[in-house]
């Protein structure tokens, strides 16, 4: 069977929200199957309350679904099988790690690289534009699906449809007829079919029938959108008007003048580090260190506004101006850098002396995304070339939530604490009780009446649910096999040796 070209006859227009023409031809029938088997598919697998195994299959069933319903359309751009697998993979994180927030990251994550994968959206103010485009795509999907299944209803009639709906009822009913008996027959299979068929009750029935059409109607709009996205051309050119020399230089040349200060004071006082904290008259490590990360990353963020806007509104007509951009906002750039690693030497001598948090951890990891950013801006700036650098952004994202994920920082801080806590003898219980599964392997470094303080939180909320085929998680099983090998007590007796951290 053949999929209906999806691809429309003509180009897409320059103007994004308007004369949008979309595609010209309705989906064909492989294009409605695989749309309405996707959904069906994904609105059994997904488990939206907790990370597990069915977001990974919900998203590579979505993914499949889509490439089936558009085929092969025209405008093929490298990007799209990228941020494809990058959406796959911040979904299939919830497969491997327990940790929630973490997950929440990582789908928030998705949401951008899947818009990306359907837009070809190449500099900041396109992909601003562009990843509202699955709004008015999947509004204009709905009369678009609707056409083809009224154009797949004339052309064949109802004898085919009712022929379809006989087999899909003959196969049902032979499925759960000759299941039941193996089922009954031995009871290893029936360990099976009870693990992998979803309980039936009334709460999975109105979650089938809420998920299938919301996850029917975003697919669609998700085809609709890779099939004939609008052109962001338009929006990707250069700024049409310019600041003058003196507009921009001034205020950037001040601030890079203000940044070198700063850094020069940082040679003398941040390296020197231990001394100048533990000095009589120094401040505290909790003064030194917390005092100044938060301004510091602020100030880190800002500056890559700064550098955006002046790279857009600099004018960079003769040499002379050309070599003024690259120098004032490569001097920032790399002054900048300075700055980051000033911010990150601060984050890491309050966490040596108070201990390691999420929080903590996760801000540490933002701060190295964002010197990763400035080392790109400053290999853009070689060039003047920047129209790489926005998705640039995207990736080092994607890249420091994967990275994360991957460093396991439920467990990293679980670890570093109790090696903390074997030099100093100060453990924060009532933090580390609040950590995912993730961490639990990490506790059995602990005496036992530490370990039954720290996973009286933690095993309540394995043993009161456990896992389906659907949230299947590998942290969590690998937590109930640590608890099961060493079952913590039935109470928690510590006290004196909580010291809440800083």
């Amino acid at each position: 069977m053949t999929t209906t070209s999806l691809v429309p006859a003509r180009p897409a227009p320059t103007e994004f929200w308007r004369g949008w023409p979309g595609p010209t031809n309705p989906p064909g029938a492989a294009a409605l199957a695989a749309l309405a088997g996707g959904a069906a598919f994904a609105a059994i697998t997904l488990p939206v309350d907790r990370p597990g195994l069915g977001w990974l299959l919900a998203a590579v069933a979505g993914a499949a679904a889509v490439a089936v319903a558009v085929g092969r359309p025209e405008s093929r751009r490298p990007g799209f099988i990228a941020w494809t697998v990058a959406t796959v993979l911040l979904l299939g994180v919830g497969t491997f790690r327990a940790a929630e927030w973490l997950f929440a990251l990582c789908v928030l994550a998705a949401g951008v690289t899947a818009g990306l994968a359907l837009v070809d959206a190449r500099s900041a103010r396109a992909m601003a534009v562009g990843l509202l485009a699955p709004i008015p795509a999947t509004m204009r999907a709905l009369p678009w699906t609707y056409r083809g299944a009224r154009a797949l209803q004339q052309r064949n009639g109802n004898r085919q449809a009712g022929r379809a709906l006989a087999v899909a009822a003959v196969s049902v009913v032979l499925l759960l007829v000759f299941g039941a008996l193996f089922a009954s027959a031995d009871i290893a299979f029936g360990a099976l079919v009870e693990r992998l068929l979803p309980a039936v009750s009334g709460s999975s029935v109105a979650r089938l029938l809420v998920l299938f059409p919301v996850l029917v109607v975003a697919l669609a709009g998700a085809a609709f959108l890779r099939a004939a996205p609008p052109s962001l051309a338009k929006l990707t050119g250069p700024a049409r008007r310019h600041l003058r020399t003196l507009e921009w230089s001034v205020p950037v040349g001040l601030l890079v003048l203000l940044f070198l200060t700063f850094v020069v004071v940082q040679l003398t006082v941040l390296f020197g580090g231990t001394r100048h904290v533990l000095g009589p008259d120094g401040p505290t490590f909790a003064e030194y260190a917390r005092g100044g990360f938060w301004q510091l990353l602020v100030v880190t963020g800002l500056t890559l506004l700064v550098i955006a806007a002046a790279g857009r509104w600099a004018p960079r007509r003769s040499t002379g101006e050309r070599v003024l951009i690259r120098t004032l906002l490569g001097a920032l750039a790399a002054l900048t850098l300075v700055i980051v690693a000033s911010a990150l030497y601060r984050m890491q001598v309050y966490q040596q002396a108070y201990g390691y948090t999420r929080l903590r951890v996760f801000v540490f990891a933002v701060e190295i995304a964002l010197g990763v950013l400035f080392l790109l801006v400053i290999a853009a700036g070689v060039r003047l070339r920047t129209g790489w650098l926005p998705q640039a952004v995207v990736a080092v994202g994607v890249l420091t939530l994967l990275g994360l994920a991957v460093l396991d920082p439920d467990r990293f801080v679980a670890d570093r604490n109790i090696d903390r806590y074997q030099t100093s003898g100060r453990l924060d219980i009532e933090h580390l009780s609040t950590l995912s599964a993730d961490a639990v392997p990490a506790f059995d470094r602990l005496t036992e009446v530490e370990r039954t303080c720290v996973l009286w939180t933690i095993t309540a909320g394995l043993t009161n649910r456990h896992d389906g085929w659907r949230d299947l998680n590998v942290a969590r099983e690998r937590a109930r096999d640590v608890i099961a090998a060493w079952p913590a007590t039935d109470t928690c007796q510590l006290s004196s040796t909580i010291n809440r951290a800083d």
